[in-house]
């Protein structure tokens, strides 16, 4: 995987904005990573891909991240500044592409979500559908008393004890943020989504970027080319003075 050029990152806003955020991910991977086929990367598990994704981010804007986040008691806008590497989670082995589980007298082989498992979540109507969609794609098969069954049949503890061994074995897809109200002191937990996040930082980057462009094309007739070549220290300099 390699560091996307602003040209690059600028094509790939293009051609992500009237996709879903699985999709958007999965452009953004095959971009940096042109070695890999395109169906590999979508087997990637979303902790695999959100850890690629969340390197390409630090890569593009820097180890920061910084955002805001409303106090669900008061609405109080709280600062939220971390670095990349407190939600990184170190994974030494690839897992692997199979897990059996047995809960009570259930017997289940799975496999973890992937891209392709989240794009054909996007038009669900709630968790619940959610939830079901993807127990019936991740799950192989289902026996309980050495008879098969379908996903729909499975008890709630079951799909509890799915879920709990796929956040187990694929640790960054499931980065949880504490965060406290100054205010009101309200503690609570939010799920951070690095698609999302990084897509929101490139769509701001984007618009800044192709503002740039048009003023530097006004004042001196350059291609877009030609301003995107230009290191963004150099580039913000011409633009304060065709502006000033």
């Amino acid at each position: 995987m390699r560091a996307l050029s602003s040209g690059e990152l600028l094509d790939v806003w293009e051609r992500g904005l009237p996709q879903t955020p699985a999709r958007r991910a999965l452009l953004l991977l095959e971009a940096a990573c042109p070695e890999t086929p395109p169906g590999v990367l979508a087997r990637w598990s979303v902790g695999q891909r959100d850890a690629a994704l969340l390197n390409l981010r630090e890569w593009a804007f820097g180890a920061r991240l910084s955002s805001l986040a409303a106090c669900p008691a008061c609405a109080e806008r709280v600062e939220l500044n971390f670095d990349a590497s407190d939600i990184r989670v170190s994974q030494d082995v690839e897992p692997p592409e199979t897990f059996a589980l047995a809960s009570g007298d259930h017997e289940l082989l799975f496999r973890l979500p992937d891209s392709r498992d989240l794009d054909a979540l996007a038009g669900c109507a709630g968790v619940e559908a959610a939830r079901a969609v993807l127990l019936e794609r991740c799950v192989l098969s289902a026996r309980r008393g050495g008879k098969e069954v379908s996903t729909g049949e499975l008890p709630p503890e079951v799909g509890a004890a799915i879920a709990e061994q796929m956040e187990r074995a694929d640790p960054q897809a499931d980065v949880v943020l504490d965060l406290n109200c100054p205010q009101c002191d309200c503690r609570w937990r939010v799920l951070f989504d690095i698609v999302s996040f990084f897509w929101d930082e490139i769509h701001a980057w984007a618009k800044r970027l192709l503002r740039e462009v048009h003023i530097l094309a006004s004042a001196y007739g350059w291609r877009e080319s030609e301003t995107l070549a230009l290191s963004p220290w150099r580039r913000r300099f011409y633009v304060e003075m065709a502006s000033g």
